[in-house]
């Protein structure tokens, strides 16, 4: 994936998913910090369309936060964290059906 090709938004979550693992401790960037980030953004567009699908952003905050406070920490690090395989995973098909859209 380019990162190039992403939107400032979105690179902006991207930094702010790496920052969040790097606060949790945690070696791996995982799509559940990349959401976080997403769903923590200001003028962003993913809490407006949760609450217009009726989802209840809130919850889903809290959800995530618990889900975070759960991921394996590992001290000593450094500073250093990578993108987990499922974060790859996940930004790959991104760019896949932005490919399909010429988006």
């Amino acid at each position: 994936m380019r990162l190039d090709r992403l939107t400032n938004k979105f690179q902006l979550a991207l930094a702010d998913a790496q920052s969040l693992a790097l606060g949790h401790d945690n070696q791996f960037i995982e799509p559940l910090h990349l959401m976080s980030a997403l769903l923590n953004q200001e003028g962003g567009t993913v809490r407006p369309l949760l609450t217009s699908a009726g989802i209840d952003a809130g919850r889903v905050r809290t959800e995530i936060e618990q889900a975070l406070s759960r991921l394996p920490q590992v001290e000593g690090t450094g500073g250093d964290v990578q993108p987990s395989h499922e974060l790859v995973r996940v930004l790959n098909l991104c760019d896949k059906l932005a490919q399909k859209r010429a988006d």
